[in-house]
């Protein structure tokens, strides 16, 4: 069986690891534009004032800003019809309480979805991806204040007004479970509340983690809601989800116990909220054993009703594995949060490579959500990459890249002779960006080779690496079976 008719083939990026330009024509400055570099072993640090001595990768970053003309030119020579981008909030909405965008904010992205039309590219728009205006941070620990319902309403609500016509799939938040208060990430952990210092000193927070969740479900909702009052038929609304894919590391039952609370605390919390519209029924016992009291207002339940997405979406790197016998080994991750499968190999930083793993979650979620329309919107294989000269020529052999990528689309093929009604698929920067978890450059994951380093050097020269053309050839031969 093939791939379905009009399947989505792309890449997936954001736009504090990507766009740069970060005070141009009046932008404000966002949460992580003040997050210095950082690498496996240093935690990144959030300044509340510029250090002129450090280095913020987010400024630059890979400066699609001054290069998206010549960037979507290749996405589109790999044959893409879709490329999931996000927007920067401080470029419309500088300090997130003004009641009208930034005119050169909006120019930027009616350019930049007019050249995706241009080269028949669905833009996918995710509203927030780690990103908040730090003004925001400042004046209300962010998330921690229900006042950002509201806030975030007024911006998205403009987004939709504006590019309903240009723009069809939205999601709201990018990986929203990483709020949990179990998984303290350093993106999540400080948009929950303001602090200086590495993520090991950062005071945590049950309370205030789970309610700044549930503050970003009702607006997300609430941005969901209005989508479908008014652009039912222009628009669909997603949800993202990092899906952490766990295992019970024995047959103990203690284990398989284990494995399902990790399952339902990690991905099914969250993703139950917005597919389904309310909190599932173990919610409450997590909330007492955290010892967590729900600020519950008057209308919450209606909006979170009133929001349920259109089509499922989610990340996939790995999986992990959960035990409760102490020889478990720790691993390395995104979000691990588990431990190592000896069935599987890892990459250079650690991360457990199961293809097999996504056919499995793409099951779980079909069985789960009715069959809800699926997209794998994360995907993707970080490595050290070396440039070589051949005839005068800058190439970059990454069959490992290649071969990462061959093997999760054929699990996804399966999952599509299985029945799961999969739509779509977008690799995670496939041009290469700035590090979300470590603010480093060397850790690429690019079909497309970016001229940038570590130490903030390099003239952002874009080179095709080999995987540039395996992806081609994977999606063309797909389109014509």
């Amino acid at each position: 069986m093939a791939f379905p008719k009009g399947f989505l083939w792309g890449g997936a990026t954001a736009a504090n690891q990507y766009e740069g330009a970060w005070d141009v024509d009046g932008k404000g400055d966002s949460l992580c534009d003040h997050m210095r570099g950082g690498d496996v072993n240093t935690p990144r640090q959030i300044d509340e004032t510029f250090d002129p001595e450090a280095l913020y990768p987010s400024w630059e970053a890979t400066d699609f800003y001054h290069h998206y003309e010549e960037d979507i030119a290749l996405f589109a020579e790999m044959g893409w019809n879709v490329f999931r981008m996000s927007i920067n909030w401080t470029r419309l909405f500088p300090t997130g309480e003004e009641a009208e965008p930034l005119a050169a904010g909006v120019e930027f992205y009616d350019k930049v979805f007019d050249c995706c039309r241009a080269h028949d590219i669905e833009p996918l728009v995710t509203l927030s991806h780690y990103e908040m205006p730090y003004a925001l941070v400042d004046k209300y620990n962010g998330w921690a204040s229900r006042a950002c319902i509201d806030l975030f309403f007024t911006y998205a609500k403009f987004c939709l007004d504006r590019w309903h016509g240009k723009v069809k799939y939205w999601l709201t938040f990018n990986e929203v479970n990483t709020g949990m208060p179990f998984m303290n990430n350093v993106l999540s952990t400080s948009m929950v509340q303001h602090y200086t210092g590495t993520t090991a000193n950062a005071p945590k927070d049950a309370g205030r983690c789970f309610n700044a969740l549930h503050y970003q479900f009702l607006a997300g909702a609430k941005a969901v809601a209005y989508a479908h009052e008014h652009y039912a038929d222009d628009v669909m609304m997603g949800n993202m989800t990092a899906f952490v894919t766990t295992y019970p590391l024995t047959c103990d039952p203690a284990d398989l116990l284990a494995n399902q609370a990790r399952m339902r605390e990690c991905n099914w919390y969250a993703s139950d909220v917005q597919v389904r519209g309310a909190y599932p029924y173990y919610a409450e016992r997590m909330w007492a054993e955290e010892g967590v009291e729900i600020d519950w207002q008057d209308g919450d339940r209606e909006l979170l009703a009133a929001g349920c997405v259109d089509f499922f979406t989610f990340s996939y790197y790995m999986s992990n594995t959960v035990t409760t016998h102490d020889d478990g080994e720790e691993i390395a991750g995104n979000m691990s949060l588990g431990g190592k499968n000896p069935y599987l190999k890892a990459s250079d930083w650690g991360w457990q490579i199961d293809p097999q793993g996504l056919r499995w979650t793409l099951n779980e979620i079909a069985d789960r959500y009715n069959n809800i329309p699926m997209m794998v919107v994360e995907n993707g294989f970080g490595a050290f990459d070396e440039v070589v000269v051949e005839d005068g020529v800058e190439r970059i052999h990454d069959s490992y890249r290649s071969d990462y990528l061959k093997a999760h689309v054929a699990d996804m093929q399966e999952a599509v002779n299985d029945g799961v009604n999969l739509i779509g698929y977008t690799w995670w920067g496939p041009i290469d960006v700035v590090s979300a978890g470590t603010g480093e450059m060397r850790k690429r994951y690019g079909f497309i080779y970016v001229d940038k380093h570590d130490d903030g050097t390099g003239d952002l020269h874009r080179a095709r690496k080999d995987s540039f053309f395996e992806y081609q050839r994977l999606i063309k031969e797909s389109r014509d079976a």
